[in-house]
């Protein structure tokens, strides 16, 4: 925008080809002129302040994508509560898992909701201990 300005090229001109409104383009054209480049960063906005800092969430982020093992923690997966419970004590993050469940699906990570058959087994002597498979038979007389 300020580029095609400084090229001579017109706010309308600008605004049609960028697709905004004139009056965003001489917002930003004024702020640039009377600020230079500091004048197209974002000023502070109207609203309640962020509850959690960055870091804060990236812990909660980092700490569910950690193996809870590795952490000295007697499960093999996360769930909400056990991610709540553990950042509330061991990192001192007062958190909620309503909230840790809207930061992770801010992150695109989703949780099961329920556990399945398929994946890594738990119990790596899990086969051996099931022993051998047996054929299904079938049950229902057409089903043959």
């Amino acid at each position: 925008m300020v580029w095609h300005a400084h090229n001579g090229m017109r706010v309308p001109a600008i605004a049609k080809l960028l697709n905004i409104h004139q009056a965003t383009v001489r917002l930003w054209l004024k702020r640039f002129n009377l600020k230079g480049v500091e004048g197209l960063a974002d000023e502070p906005r109207s609203g309640r302040p962020d509850t959690y800092s960055r870091e804060q969430v990236g812990e909660v982020i980092a700490t569910a994508l950690t193996d809870p093992q590795s952490l000295g923690q007697p499960f093999a997966s996360w769930t909400l509560d056990r991610l709540e419970v553990y950042l509330n004590e061991q990192k001192g993050i007062p958190i909620k898992r309503s909230r840790i469940s809207e930061l992770l699906i801010e992150e695109d990570l989703r949780w099961r909701s329920e556990e399945t058959w398929f994946g890594d087994r738990v119990d790596p002597d899990f086969a051996e201990k099931r022993g051998p498979s047996s054929s299904i038979t079938p049950s229902h007389p057409r089903a043959a």
